[in-house]
């Protein structure tokens, strides 16, 4: 098994039984959650300035904490998805 592999089960054995926890509805609202349109301007105005490398050290740690969440976020909902389409857990 690559380490890779190993990682990723291993993720999946610790998270996947906190979706247990989840009523359908609750796992169908996370699933389809998207932030509001302001916070999604505001990101989108901190990555244009991101690329053009004109962050301040406060907008750069805000930034970060935006890419935090959103690949959290990208995680849970994958998660919760694969198991409402029915696929067994991995791990």
């Amino acid at each position: 098994m690559d380490t890779a592999h190993t990682a990723s089960d291993a993720f999946h054995r610790l998270i996947d039984p906190v979706f247990d926890l989840l009523s359908q509805e609750q796992a169908g609202q996370i699933a389809g959650f998207h932030a509001e349109a302001e916070l999604q301007d505001k990101i989108q105005q901190l990555a244009e300035k991101a690329n053009e490398g004109e962050l301040t050290p406060d907008e750069q740690a805000e930034y970060e904490g935006y890419a935090h969440a959103n690949r959290f976020l990208a995680i849970l909902q994958a998660g919760l998805r694969r198991r409402t389409a029915g696929d067994p857990p991995v791990g």
